[in-house]
Protein backbone atom coordinates (compact mmCIF):
# COMPACT_ATOMS: atom_id res chain seq x y z
CA UNK A 1 0.00 0.00 0.00
CA UNK A 2 1.56 3.33 -1.02
CA UNK A 3 2.46 5.70 1.78
CA UNK A 4 0.31 8.74 2.30
CA UNK A 5 3.29 11.04 1.80
CA UNK A 6 5.92 10.07 -0.77
CA UNK A 7 9.31 11.72 -1.04
CA UNK A 8 9.70 13.98 -4.06
CA UNK A 9 11.70 12.30 -6.79
CA UNK A 10 15.23 13.54 -7.32
CA UNK A 11 15.37 15.47 -10.59
CA UNK A 12 16.89 13.55 -13.44
CA UNK A 13 20.44 14.67 -14.17
CA UNK A 14 20.67 16.52 -17.48
CA UNK A 15 22.55 14.94 -20.36
CA UNK A 16 26.32 15.15 -19.95
CA UNK A 17 26.98 17.77 -22.61
CA UNK A 18 24.19 20.02 -21.37
CA UNK A 19 25.31 19.47 -17.78
CA UNK A 20 28.89 20.48 -18.58
CA UNK A 21 27.69 23.57 -20.42
CA UNK A 22 25.38 24.56 -17.58
CA UNK A 23 28.12 24.14 -14.99
CA UNK A 24 30.55 26.26 -17.01
CA UNK A 25 27.98 29.03 -17.38
CA UNK A 26 27.32 28.94 -13.64
CA UNK A 27 31.05 28.98 -12.82
CA UNK A 28 31.65 32.02 -15.02
CA UNK A 29 28.71 33.87 -13.49
CA UNK A 30 29.85 32.91 -9.99
CA UNK A 31 33.42 33.98 -10.74
CA UNK A 32 32.23 37.47 -11.67
CA UNK A 33 29.92 37.67 -8.66
CA UNK A 34 32.61 36.56 -6.18
CA UNK A 35 35.20 38.83 -7.79
CA UNK A 36 32.88 41.81 -7.50
CA UNK A 37 31.38 41.19 -4.06
CA UNK A 38 33.65 38.69 -2.30
CA UNK A 39 32.41 35.50 -0.70
CA UNK A 40 30.44 37.26 2.00
CA UNK A 41 28.73 39.73 -0.30
CA UNK A 42 27.99 37.33 -3.15
CA UNK A 43 24.36 36.27 -3.61
CA UNK A 44 23.11 33.08 -5.19
CA UNK A 45 20.12 34.95 -6.63
CA UNK A 46 22.44 37.25 -8.55
CA UNK A 47 24.56 34.33 -9.74
CA UNK A 48 21.44 32.61 -11.06
CA UNK A 49 20.43 35.82 -12.79
CA UNK A 50 23.89 36.31 -14.31
CA UNK A 51 23.90 32.71 -15.55
CA UNK A 52 20.25 32.86 -16.69
CA UNK A 53 19.48 29.60 -14.87
CA UNK A 54 17.13 28.53 -12.13
CA UNK A 55 18.76 28.88 -8.71
CA UNK A 56 17.82 25.29 -7.90
CA UNK A 57 20.12 24.13 -10.69
CA UNK A 58 23.06 25.83 -8.97
CA UNK A 59 22.31 23.98 -5.74
CA UNK A 60 21.87 20.75 -7.69
CA UNK A 61 25.42 20.96 -9.06
CA UNK A 62 27.26 22.77 -6.26
CA UNK A 63 25.18 22.22 -3.07
CA UNK A 64 25.91 25.59 -1.44
CA UNK A 65 27.73 28.89 -1.83
CA UNK A 66 30.88 27.66 -0.10
CA UNK A 67 31.20 24.69 -2.44
CA UNK A 68 30.56 26.91 -5.43
CA UNK A 69 33.28 29.31 -4.30
CA UNK A 70 35.76 26.41 -4.07
CA UNK A 71 34.76 25.25 -7.56
CA UNK A 72 35.40 28.78 -8.86
CA UNK A 73 38.84 28.86 -7.22
CA UNK A 74 39.74 25.46 -8.65
CA UNK A 75 38.60 26.55 -12.10
CA UNK A 76 40.66 29.74 -11.86
CA UNK A 77 43.80 27.79 -10.96
CA UNK A 78 43.13 25.21 -13.66
CA UNK A 79 42.93 27.98 -16.24
CA UNK A 80 46.23 29.66 -15.38
CA UNK A 81 48.07 26.34 -15.05
CA UNK A 82 46.66 25.21 -18.41
CA UNK A 83 47.86 28.37 -20.13
CA UNK A 84 51.27 28.09 -18.48
CA UNK A 85 51.70 24.65 -20.01
CA UNK A 86 51.39 26.21 -23.46
CA UNK A 87 54.64 28.11 -22.80
CA UNK A 88 56.65 24.89 -23.37
CA UNK A 89 59.23 25.99 -20.83
CA UNK A 90 61.10 22.68 -20.92
CA UNK A 91 61.61 22.99 -24.68
CA UNK A 92 63.45 26.33 -24.75
CA UNK A 93 66.77 27.66 -23.47
CA UNK A 94 66.62 28.22 -19.66
CA UNK A 95 67.01 32.01 -19.72
CA UNK A 96 64.29 32.30 -22.36
CA UNK A 97 62.06 30.02 -20.25
CA UNK A 98 62.35 32.36 -17.28
CA UNK A 99 61.66 35.40 -19.48
CA UNK A 100 58.55 33.69 -20.85
CA UNK A 101 57.27 32.80 -17.40
CA UNK A 102 57.73 36.34 -16.06
CA UNK A 103 56.05 37.89 -19.09
CA UNK A 104 53.21 35.38 -19.05
CA UNK A 105 52.51 35.89 -15.33
CA UNK A 106 52.52 39.67 -15.72
CA UNK A 107 50.22 39.72 -18.73
CA UNK A 108 47.91 37.04 -17.33
CA UNK A 109 47.33 39.06 -14.16
CA UNK A 110 46.64 42.17 -16.23
CA UNK A 111 44.16 40.28 -18.44
CA UNK A 112 42.48 38.54 -15.49
CA UNK A 113 42.04 41.01 -12.61
CA UNK A 114 39.30 38.75 -11.25
CA UNK A 115 41.96 36.12 -10.51
CA UNK A 116 43.75 38.47 -8.12
CA UNK A 117 40.46 39.48 -6.51
CA UNK A 118 39.48 35.86 -5.92
CA UNK A 119 42.85 35.15 -4.32
CA UNK A 120 42.47 38.19 -2.09
CA UNK A 121 39.08 36.92 -0.97
CA UNK A 122 40.37 33.42 -0.22
CA UNK A 123 43.32 34.81 1.71
CA UNK A 124 40.89 36.74 3.90
CA UNK A 125 39.47 33.31 4.77
CA UNK A 126 42.96 31.87 5.38
CA UNK A 127 42.61 29.45 2.44
CA UNK A 128 39.79 27.65 4.24
CA UNK A 129 38.28 26.45 0.97
CA UNK A 130 41.47 25.48 -0.85
CA UNK A 131 42.48 23.33 2.12
CA UNK A 132 39.45 21.18 1.31
CA UNK A 133 40.41 20.77 -2.34
CA UNK A 134 41.48 17.38 -3.62
CA UNK A 135 42.80 19.00 -6.82
CA UNK A 136 44.91 21.94 -5.79
CA UNK A 137 48.16 20.12 -4.98
CA UNK A 138 48.08 17.97 -8.12
CA UNK A 139 47.43 21.08 -10.23
CA UNK A 140 50.55 22.82 -8.94
CA UNK A 141 52.98 19.89 -8.82
CA UNK A 142 53.64 19.98 -12.60
CA UNK A 143 54.45 23.70 -12.42
CA UNK A 144 57.04 23.10 -9.71
CA UNK A 145 58.51 20.16 -11.66
CA UNK A 146 58.72 22.24 -14.84
CA UNK A 147 60.45 25.13 -13.10
CA UNK A 148 62.81 22.72 -11.34
CA UNK A 149 63.74 21.27 -14.75
CA UNK A 150 64.45 24.76 -16.14
CA UNK A 151 66.63 25.60 -13.14
CA UNK A 152 68.51 22.29 -13.33
CA UNK A 153 69.25 22.77 -17.02
CA UNK A 154 70.36 26.32 -16.38
CA UNK A 155 72.71 25.16 -13.63
CA UNK A 156 74.20 22.35 -15.75
CA UNK A 157 74.82 24.84 -18.56
CA UNK A 158 76.52 27.12 -16.00
CA UNK A 159 73.99 29.85 -16.70
CA UNK A 160 72.22 29.88 -13.33
CA UNK A 161 73.41 29.76 -9.77
CA UNK A 162 72.90 26.43 -8.01
CA UNK A 163 70.46 25.68 -5.20
CA UNK A 164 67.52 27.87 -6.25
CA UNK A 165 64.20 26.66 -4.82
CA UNK A 166 61.62 26.54 -7.66
CA UNK A 167 58.74 27.29 -5.30
CA UNK A 168 60.46 30.35 -3.83
CA UNK A 169 61.36 31.55 -7.32
CA UNK A 170 57.79 31.23 -8.55
CA UNK A 171 56.45 33.02 -5.48
CA UNK A 172 58.88 35.87 -6.16
CA UNK A 173 57.83 36.14 -9.81
CA UNK A 174 54.13 36.02 -8.92
CA UNK A 175 54.62 38.39 -5.99
CA UNK A 176 56.34 41.06 -8.06
CA UNK A 177 53.39 41.16 -10.44
CA UNK A 178 50.71 40.65 -7.80
CA UNK A 179 51.79 43.43 -5.48
CA UNK A 180 52.24 45.99 -8.24
CA UNK A 181 48.84 45.33 -9.84
CA UNK A 182 46.98 44.71 -6.59
CA UNK A 183 48.16 48.04 -5.18
CA UNK A 184 48.44 50.08 -8.37
CA UNK A 185 45.85 52.68 -7.37
CA UNK A 186 47.36 53.47 -3.98
CA UNK A 187 50.92 53.34 -5.33
CA UNK A 188 49.99 55.62 -8.24
CA UNK A 189 48.49 58.08 -5.77
CA UNK A 190 51.29 58.21 -3.21
CA UNK A 191 54.05 58.40 -5.83
CA UNK A 192 52.10 60.70 -8.18
CA UNK A 193 52.76 58.39 -11.12
CA UNK A 194 50.38 56.55 -13.45
CA UNK A 195 51.55 52.99 -12.83
CA UNK A 196 48.86 51.54 -15.10
CA UNK A 197 49.92 53.54 -18.15
CA UNK A 198 51.28 51.58 -21.11
CA UNK A 199 54.81 52.98 -20.71
CA UNK A 200 54.88 52.29 -16.96
CA UNK A 201 53.73 48.69 -17.40
CA UNK A 202 56.36 48.01 -20.07
CA UNK A 203 59.05 49.51 -17.85
CA UNK A 204 57.98 47.43 -14.89
CA UNK A 205 58.00 44.18 -16.89
CA UNK A 206 61.57 44.98 -17.96
CA UNK A 207 62.45 45.82 -14.34
CA UNK A 208 61.00 42.54 -13.04
CA UNK A 209 62.84 40.53 -15.67
CA UNK A 210 66.14 42.22 -14.83
CA UNK A 211 65.60 41.60 -11.12
CA UNK A 212 64.88 37.90 -11.46
CA UNK A 213 67.59 37.19 -14.02
CA UNK A 214 70.01 39.34 -12.06
CA UNK A 215 69.50 36.94 -9.16
CA UNK A 216 69.58 33.75 -11.24
CA UNK A 217 72.34 34.35 -13.78
CA UNK A 218 75.87 33.62 -12.67
CA UNK A 219 78.43 36.40 -12.76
Amino acid sequence: MPSAKSKPAKPAEPRSRDADRSQQVILLAARDEFAQHGLGGARMDRIAERAAVNKRLIYYYFENKESLFLAVLESAYENIRSEERQLNLTQVEPTEAIRRLISFTWHYYIAHPEFLTLLNSENLHRARHLKQSAKVLTMHSPLVATLADVLERGTKMQLFRAGVDPVQLYISIAGLSYFYLGNSYTLSTIFARDLLGTKAKLEYLSHMTDLVLGYLVRE
